[in-house]
C-alpha cells in the first residue's frame, strides 16, 4: 500500500467522473429512470431523457467528489479499493462487501469508511437541488443511500473478481498489459 496524497485523491475523482464506464452507467440509469418515469417533472421523450442524463451525471460526479476527494481529505482516508486477490471465493467476496464499512487510513491502518457513508448522504442531499420531483424526507433519502451502498458493493465485488473473469473469457481489463507481438508489425519500403 502506498501513500496517497490529496492531489492523487483529486485525480481519482476526475478519473472516476470522466471514465467511459461512468457514461454507460449514467445512460443505463437514465433509461431505467425514463422507463419508470422517475421524477415526472422531467417529462418524457428525448428532452426528458436528456434532463435525467444530466441529473444522473451530476449525481455521479458529486458522489465521486465526496467519496474520492472531499471526505477522504478531511478524514485522512485512502479512498481506493484494495483487492485481496488471494484466498477462497467467499473470503474475497466478504472482503469486497466489507469495504462499505472498512477503509484504509493514509498510513495503511484500518478505519471506519466515513467517506462512503458521508459521501452517499451528501450526494443524496445534493441531488435534491437538481431533481425537482424527488421525494423529500428521511425514508426516501435512506432508500437512495441504500442504493448507493448496493451499487458500491457491486463495483467492489466486480473489482475483486474481474481480472479472473476477464482472463477466463479473454476480455480486456484495466492494468492488463498486452504482450508485445513482433509478428504484428509490418514493414513497408
Amino acid at each position: 500500500m502506498c501513500q496517497v496524497h490529496n492531489r492523487d485523491k483529486f485525480q481519482l475523482f476526475v478519473r472516476d467522473t470522466v471514465y467511459p464506464a461512468t457514461f454507460l452507467i449514467v445512460a443505463f440509469d437514465s433509461g431505467f429512470d425514463q422507463a419508470q418515469n422517475t421524477d415526472p417533472t422531467f417529462g418524457q421523450g428525448a428532452r426528458g431523457y436528456g434532463k435525467r442524463f444530466g441529473a444522473n451525471f451530476a449525481t455521479q460526479a458529486t458522489g465521486a467528489f465526496f467519496n474520492d476527494f472531499a471526505y477522504p481529505t478531511i478524514f485522512s482516508e485512502d479512498p481506493r479499493y484494495y483487492r485481496l486477490a488471494h484466498g477462497s471465493g467467499p473470503r474475497r467476496f466478504l472482503h469486497a462487501v466489507g469495504h462499505v464499512v472498512i477503509a484504509h487510513r493514509e498510513n495503511g491502518t484500518h478505519m471506519f469508511n466515513a467517506s462512503k457513508w458521508f459521501g452517499a448522504a451528501s450526494s443524496v442531499a445534493m441531488s435534491n437541488l437538481y431533481h425537482p420531483g424527488n421525494q423529500r424526507g428521511f425514508a426516501p433519502a435512506a432508500r437512495e443511500v441504500g442504493y448507493s451502498f448496493a451499487e458500491g458493493v457491486g463495483f467492489d465485488v466486480g473489482r475483486e473478481f474481474w481480472p479472473e473473469i476477464a482472463h477466463k473469457f479473454r476480455l480486456p481489463f484495466r492494468g492488463q498489459h498486452q504482450p508485445f507481438n513482433q509478428s504484428a508489425i509490418t514493414v513497408t519500403k
